[in-house]
């Protein structure tokens, strides 16, 4: 009982002294406060304390980067597994398993990078969670791995010791598994960020996916253009489709006037976003047309390839780059307007506050 009574003497003294800091602003009584220090208040104006209300993202360099070479590797595994088999460029399947097989391998070294010790990926794998898109992606990236791995061993055999049966099954299961994990290793990324809290992520959660699917598969093909295959058409045709839907998806960012955007086209991390849709939009759009029209194709196929990539790279780090400034921003999460309306925001989230305090309810927070 006697604790009972000391726990309602607590409660009552808090409610005595909000209700002392509301009405009066500061509080008299000693506490944890030195007496007649003054009691800072949430408002419109000054945020929470003028503290950031959400954590900002805790990633290193490496991550954009990881980002990118998963893409890039997820969906040169499904060119790698399709290629011969609907196009029968044979050689130019064969470039994008390996190619695919070397970015998994340093998809997985960037990652174990950032996360300090190699224990602390496998223990991502140790549980399956449906509904965390960082444990899927744990396992979309080892299972990818594992069947990039098989389809090369597959190629190797075949080479050394001719088409046997082990490396027509080895062929058929690393294949498989290559566009079963490649499509969604290819933009899970975009899926992770954009499920988060960080409002500019939120607020894309739908086009983030595609946005990082579809630079992937523009990454993909100017690497192996890069590589030497400038006089194949489907890659060219693959190009355009990526490129159209990189800008497409930046003008669709220009339009949209929502304020939790801001980040993605002002600053440092607006200017990234917004430059890396013009090398992945317009530039290569206007390069790959042209090599339709003219003899040096392949010149500008390349720079097309180049462009993408880049394009592709400084996408992330302006994504990435916006996220970190969104969650500095107090005012979004609390839904406040800018400051060019900031003073009739605040007259109306006074006068509620002085409404609970009448009430007696002054801790209940604002809605």
């Amino acid at each position: 009982m006697a604790g009972v009574e000391a726990g309602t003497d607590f409660e009552g003294r808090l409610e005595e002294m909000r209700r002392e800091a509301q009405l009066n602003g500061r509080i008299d009584s000693p506490g944890v406060r030195p007496a007649g220090s003054p009691m800072p208040v949430a408002s419109p104006r000054e945020g929470y304390y003028r503290q950031p209300l959400l954590k900002e993202p805790q990633w290193t360099p490496l991550v954009p980067l990881y980002f990118f070479v998963g893409g890039a590797s997820g969906t040169l595994g499904v060119i790698g597994s399709l290629a011969d088999v609907f196009s029968g460029e044979k050689e130019l399947a064969q470039k994008a398993r390996l190619m695919s097989f070397a970015g998994v391998a340093i998809s997985s070294a960037l990652l174990i990078l950032d996360l300090g010790r190699p224990s602390r990926f496998l223990n991502m794998l140790r549980v399956f969670k449906p509904q965390s898109p960082m444990s899927v992606g744990s396992w979309v990236l080892a299972g990818f791995g594992a069947s990039s791995a098989v389809a090369n061993v597959a190629d190797f055999i075949a080479a050394e010791w001719g088409d046997l049966a082990l490396a027509a099954q080895l062929r058929v299961v690393g294949r498989a598994g290559c566009v079963l994990f490649g499509m969604p290793f290819h933009n899970y990324t975009g899926v992770l960020i954009g499920a988060s809290v960080i409002p500019v992520w939120n607020n894309r959660i739908r086009s983030l996916p595609r946005e990082f699917g579809m630079s992937g598969l523009q990454s993909a093909v100017g690497l192996l253009e890069l590589s030497g295959e400038t006089e194949s058409h489907a890659l060219n045709v693959l190009g355009l489709i990526s490129a159209a839907f990189e800008a497409w998806e930046g003008l669709e960012l220009l339009r949209n006037d929502d304020p939790s955007l801001l980040p993605a086209r002002r600053g440092t991390s607006g200017f990234l976003v917004q430059l890396a849709g013009a090398l992945s939009g317009p530039v290569p759009i206007a390069l790959r047309i042209a090599s339709l029209l003219t003899r040096e194709k392949k010149t500008l196929r390349r720079i097309a390839a180049v462009c993408g990539i880049a394009g592709s790279i400084l996408m992330r780090y302006g994504w990435v780059k916006a996220g970190t400034v969104s969650s500095r921003d107090w005012r979004i999460p609390l839904a406040i307007e800018p400051p060019a309306s900031e003073g009739k925001q605040f007259e109306v989230r006074k006068t509620s506050r002085l409404e609970c305090a009448r009430q007696g309810s002054i801790h209940r927070p604002i809605q």
